[in-house]
């Protein structure tokens, strides 16, 4: 009974439900970031190198063999640069956010920790009293 207590707090504290909801998010933000490359930033950019897909992009080693009925019966052996652009330049965007992401963060807490704190009514007050005291 011990160990599943143990877990039970382990597992309810804020640090392991961050880091859960930050997986479940940044899975989404990943797919956005694939739709944002494969449907927005590489057709105009294949458009303008003359119309074709990067992920086309191959270096063939080995072509596939068709039988007699037109089958493929060995596929083919390629490199897919195009793939490795694309998903290249996911990753390039996907870092850039996180580093703006964690930036932002590191600035709102310098902005935290150089802000003095307000004093309490009872820091207040002993400042008071030493004041006082100092006076007589």
């Amino acid at each position: 009974m011990g160990f599943i207590k143990e877990f039970k707090e382990f597992a309810m504290k804020g640090n392991v439900i961050d880091l859960a909801v930050g997986v479940v998010i940044g899975g989404a933000f990943g797919k956005i970031v694939t739709s944002l490359v494969d449907d927005i930033i590489m057709p105009p950019i294949g458009y303008l190198i003359g119309g074709f897909d990067f992920k086309g992009i191959k270096v063939v080693l080995k072509d596939a063999i068709l039988d007699a009925a037109g089958n493929v019966s060995s596929p083919e052996v390629a490199i897919n640069i195009g793939n490795f652009i694309q998903v290249f330049i996911q990753f390039m965007i996907i870092a850039f956010a996180i580093f703006l992401a964690v930036k932002a963060i590191n600035t709102l807490r310098k902005k935290e920790e150089a802000a003095p704190a307000a004093p309490t009514p009872t820091e207040t007050l002993l400042t008071e009293i030493r004041d006082v005291l100092k006076s007589k």
